[in-house]
């Protein structure tokens, strides 16, 4: 399980060092390949180990492709998919329209989500991180059922 929020840099080419803690298990999980795509809800990328993008990808082949949510779904996640591969450093190349998509320039957020990582620009994380802090501590803010998940 990939988790916590890591900062990193972005060399001039846009390479990332993945960081040493999630190198073992995605070499042992994927061999280091790695599907990148824009996340369809937040202003970021989803960086998936290739086994986790094939159940997507899976998931998406059986929906009915005559539904328009189905091909838009279809255009913006698998239309914008780069594979991608960590090389002996442990670095991977983001596609710069895809850094241009995420606004990542220098500095930047690798955030775990249990079976894949979002890709945030840092000043866009930390706007992020305190906005979803600050809504569910309003009455409210977060369901029962999602509440009694942490108590």
């Amino acid at each position: 399980m990939f988790r916590g929020a890591n900062a990193i840099s972005l060399d001039a080419k846009g390479r990332l060092a993945m960081p040493s803690r999630y190198r073992d298990e995605l070499m042992t999980r994927c061999a280091g390949q790695l599907i990148v795509t824009i996340d369809a809800v937040d202003a970021c990328l989803t960086v998936y180990p290739l086994p986790e993008w094939e159940l997507i990808e899976a998931k998406l082949r059986e929906l009915p492709s005559l539904r328009e949510e189905t091909r838009r779904l279809q255009r913006l996640l698998i239309g914008n998919a780069v594979d991608l591969e960590l090389d002996s450093a442990g670095r991977f190349l983001v596609p710069p329209r895809l850094r241009e998509h995420a606004g990542l320039d220098k500095r930047a957020m690798l955030v775990g989500q249990l079976n894949k990582f979002q890709l945030w620009d840092e000043d866009a994380w930390n706007a992020i991180s305190e906005a979803d802090l600050m809504a569910i501590k309003q009455p409210g803010g977060l369901p029962d059922e999602l509440r009694d998940l942490i108590l």
